[in-house]
């Protein structure tokens, strides 16, 4: 059977023109600019192509969502008017985050693989594409030891605790400042695992050469493509990124893994000016087994790319992508696929996004101030600005922390959005 999954895109529509002149001798027809994501357009876009589950009966306030096997999760709820899908009037809303409740106390450690993954560029052949005389292959390797020292993995000071903690930590304690136990924490366990591929046959791609001519300054693939490559095809196909890691044990249902790409971004309906998906976050789902109760089995993961400085505006740079999609699983983790939990009144944000779901980076992408610098480890890192569940409440005033709407930095998200109905029409 083929694996179903869903996933949440962070996406960037940008104006992106191929074809530009770059000056080297042997010029492809496949070939951008470097400097043609530079004066992006941030914008949203979200595609769930593989379906999603019905709703799940008998949960209650706190517990878990029942019938699954996953990573640790809990339940809550809160009241705003709004309307759903069909415009029918809605007070009570339902949401299922990471970790336990705040009232709870304590520190939930999850566990947190890193796969980074090789992207190969195939010729029509199936050959690997020369260019150059070096193998068109983009290399994680530079990029993993400053992504697992990273904020999203390590601790650094915040306002919302008086110990050093992660970067998605720290978020969540801004939105429950108010109502968790002082030791409440849920912290990911990174851990670097064995490296996947994926290989991407031609005229599902384009790509920008470094300086030296040599491949990749970053590299588009297809969105529809990307994803048959990186799902696995049954339980047992072990040829793509995800299979290769869960049969191998690298990546189990308790865990929150990244699948980390180098400067690898996804473009829409085979045109690659309708570019780039930078990341997104989901869970690939297999049958149940006898050893597991024969649960529906959850892997909860992302894709995020590293984004190399000078490529994208607005401040977007190395773990910008990956910051997002964390802090995200960790307010949504089955990116509202059940069609109950995580949907939210419709909400319209000043960057233009116009969602129902629990998405807290998608208010915020591309607004001014929509990234909090952390020096940290020897670098500067560039974790994004996240909206807090009071947004999402409609919650006047805030009882988040500071009464803020977003954070690190309560300035970035200051009001609420209108009353918005079915798609803001």
């Amino acid at each position: 059977m083929k694996s179903s999954f869903m996933f949440k895109a962070l996406s960037f529509i940008l104006t992106a023109f191929v074809g530009s002149s770059l000056g080297f001798a042997q010029k492809q027809p496949d070939e951008i600019s470097p400097s043609r994501l530079q004066s992006s357009r941030p914008q949203y876009a979200s595609q769930m192509p593989h379906g999603s589950r019905s709703g799940f009966a008998g949960v209650n306030k706190f517990s878990s969502i029942p019938g699954i096997d996953s990573l640790v999760n809990w339940n809550g709820d809160f009241h705003a008017k709004g309307v759903d899908q069909n415009g029918v009037p809605r007070d009570l809303w339902l949401y299922t985050m990471v970790g336990n409740p705040p009232e709870k106390g304590g520190t939930t450690r999850v566990h947190a693989p890193i796969v980074p993954v090789t992207v190969i560029l195939l010729d029509y052949d199936g050959s690997i594409r020369m260019v150059e005389g070096q193998p068109m292959v983009s290399n994680p390797q530079p990029i993993v030891t400053p992504t697992a020292n990273s904020p999203v993995f390590k601790n650094h000071a915040y306002s919302t605790s008086n110990v050093p903690t992660q970067f998605t930590d720290a978020v969540q304690r801004a939105e429950f400042y108010n109502r968790m136990r002082w030791d409440w924490h849920t912290l990911l366990q990174g851990q670097v695992k064995q490296g996947r591929v994926m290989a991407i046959p031609r005229g599902s791609y384009f790509f920008s050469r470094n300086a030296d001519g040599t491949c990749c300054r970053f590299v588009l693939a297809d969105i529809d493509a990307f994803v048959n490559l990186f799902f696995p095809a049954t339980p047992t196909d072990t040829t793509t990124p995800i299979g290769a890691a869960e049969n191998a044990g690298d990546i189990t249902t308790k865990d929150l893994s990244t699948f980390l790409f180098p400067d690898t971004y996804l473009y829409f309906n085979g045109d690659p000016n309708q570019c780039c998906v930078l990341g997104f976050h989901t869970y690939d789902f297999e049958p149940g087994t006898a050893e597991n109760g024969n649960l529906e089995k959850r892997y909860v993961l992302n894709y995020s790319s590293w984004i190399s400085e000078g490529l994208f505006g607005g401040g977007f740079q190395d773990i910008t992508a990956l910051s997002h999609e964390v802090a995200e699983t960790f307010n949504d983790p089955f990116v509202a696929g059940d069609g109950v939990h995580n949907i939210t009144p419709w909400w319209l944000s000043p960057n233009g996004n116009c969602q129902d779901n629990l998405e807290d980076g998608d208010v915020i992408e591309g607004l001014p101030n929509g990234v909090f610098p952390v020096k940290m480890n020897g670098r500067l890192y560039h974790p994004q600005n996240e909206a807090l569940l009071q947004w999402f409440e409609f919650k006047s005033p805030s009882d988040a922390f500071a009464g803020a709407y977003s954070y690190p930095d309560t300035t970035t998200l200051t009001t609420l959005s209108p009353f918005e109905n079915v798609n803001c029409q």
